[in-house]
């Protein structure tokens, strides 16, 4: 689980003792809203609250429903725009807009929880759909685990709209947050995944390196650096990655690929000076269905790289994938400012933003796509 693994585990921690939570998730943004679908805040009977919804701007009121919830035991939705009257009451100031399900939470609710926790833990992907629309009241707020190898539910099979387990399992795929809706049936379904973090591969022992992988954790990766160099490649060196792996970096990246440890989010950085590591490593990585493939070097570097990953036949249209030289044009030097420089383009090549000043164009500030 990433990102939202702390309401998640709080949400867990509560409904093992038996207490009933309220889960504010958001399900739909538009404009420039603050957070991203898929977004929670839980708030347990103790009062304690873990996580946010909007980063300040809602949250008294999304509290007050959570509590609401709780007592009455209903799921409830709200939708959160600005307005010149209440901008600053439960308004959201930065504009855009919010919907927000609220839904009590606990072992008579979400029987399935146990499952989906467990299942998250051991790595196996896994999502949450849960019904926020539907013409029986009493399925509102019903639930379907959906994994990869089946599916496990709490709402009744005549309540299930035609393709809710293939669209569900088409998000859990991509990893991403979605809404589900069926017009004829008047049924909305919000897919939670709850997955193993994305994978970030730095290739090369060097301070660029480190200081990506530093960056990288913030970011919610799981982080891997690895190089054939023992004498460099010493956890010591790298506090902030997850792993530190001694291997040809080729070697390593085609068994981790197949092994089916890197998919779609993966983020593939290779910071090698030596063409006899770089190109095989480029030539397996612009082979995967990655997110991001970067590589540092020069001008002229890329030029002979590029060459190289020609006459190793690796094709045109692969080689359009491929950052390099790597980074966005900040204008630093440093390690840390040339990681920073890297993280900006890869979030720009996840959210498809274009890494131009806010100030400098019109309309909302943040994008409507989602990472998928």
């Amino acid at each position: 689980m990433t990102g939202h693994n702390d309401v998640w585990n709080a949400l867990y921690e509560a409904w093992s003792t038996g207490e009933t939570s309220g889960l504010a998730t958001v399900v739909r943004t538009f404009g420039s809203a603050p957070r991203l679908a898929g977004s929670s805040m839980l708030v347990t009977t103790e009062g304690r609250v873990v996580g946010s919804v909007s980063g300040g701007c809602v949250e008294g009121d999304v509290l007050e429903r959570a509590r609401e919830t709780i007592l009455n035991g209903t799921p409830q939705r709200a939708t959160y725009g600005i307005s010149d009257d209440d901008a600053f009451g439960v308004g959201l100031t930065c504009g855009g807009t919010l919907e927000v399900f609220v839904e009590p939470v606990s072992t008579r609710t979400f029987p399935e929880l146990a499952e989906v926790i467990e299942s998250a833990r051991a790595g196996i992907p896994v999502a949450v759909a849960t019904v926020l629309d539907h013409p029986r009241p009493e399925a509102v707020g019903a639930h379907v685990v959906v994994r990869a190898d089946g599916h496990h539910c709490s709402l009744h099979p005549s309540d299930a709209p035609p393709g809710l387990m293939d669209g569900a399992r088409e998000l859990l795929r991509r990893g991403a947050h979605g809404l589900l809706a069926y017009d004829t049936e008047d049924v909305r379904v919000f897919v939670r995944p709850l997955v193993p973090p994305p994978r970030m591969l730095l290739f090369g022992a060097g301070d660029f390196a480190a200081a990506l992988a530093a960056i990288g954790r913030t970011m919610d990766y799981r982080v891997t650096v690895c190089d054939a160099r023992p004498l460099f490649t010493t956890a010591d060196r790298f506090p902030d990655a997850d792993e530190v792996v001694v291997a040809r970096p080729d070697q390593y990246l085609a068994r981790e690929a197949a092994a089916g440890r890197v998919d779609t989010r993966t983020v593939i950085v290779s910071f090698s000076h030596d063409p006899k590591f770089d190109i095989p490593l480029l030539e397996t990585a612009l082979g995967l269905d990655a997110a991001y493939v970067g590589a540092m070097g020069s001008r002229r570097t890329h030029m002979h790289r590029v060459r190289a990953l020609r006459e190793a036949g690796v094709p045109v249209h692969a080689l359009t994938r491929l950052s390099s030289p790597v980074g966005l044009d900040l204008g630093g030097h440093s390690p840390a400012e040339t990681a920073v420089s890297i993280a900006a383009e890869i979030i720009a090549t996840r959210y498809g933003g274009r890494g131009e000043p806010l100030s400098h164009r019109a309309g909302p500030v943040h994008t409507l796509r989602a990472a998928g």
